[in-house]
């Protein structure tokens, strides 16, 4: 498995991810809604979006987290911190997902 990269303030990154076994992430349009929502709620405050991609089993975001100034108005001073943003948008999706389909399993892949 590639090392977790921490994410800096002022620089761009390629966030994807897929369904663990390659499982769909989405089954009906409202899923796509739902996770989009979720990115609003946790990643605008900290990045800018560029561009996404969402697929059936998979999902790239093209971002750039805030600079130093304007996390340090958000009260977000670690990378560690940043990085809990995005752990906490799949979480909160996962767990969703799962209780809307009835399932137990990890819904991303691991990478």
């Amino acid at each position: 498995m590639p090392p977790k990269i921490s994410l800096e303030p002022g620089q761009s990154y390629h966030i994807y991810n897929r369904g663990n076994n390659r499982d769909l992430l989405y089954r009906e349009e409202e899923n796509y809604h739902y996770f989009l929502r979720l990115a609003r709620k946790h990643i605008i405050p900290i990045a800018d979006v560029y561009a996404y991609a969402l697929l059936p089993d998979h999902f790239h975001f093209l971002i750039r987290i805030k600079d130093e100034e304007e996390l340090a108005r958000m009260n977000i001073k670690t990378s560690q911190k940043i990085s809990s943003k995005f752990g906490h948008w799949f979480n909160a999706y996962a767990k969703a997902y799962n209780k809307r389909y009835n399932r137990v399993s990890s819904l991303f892949e691991k990478i």
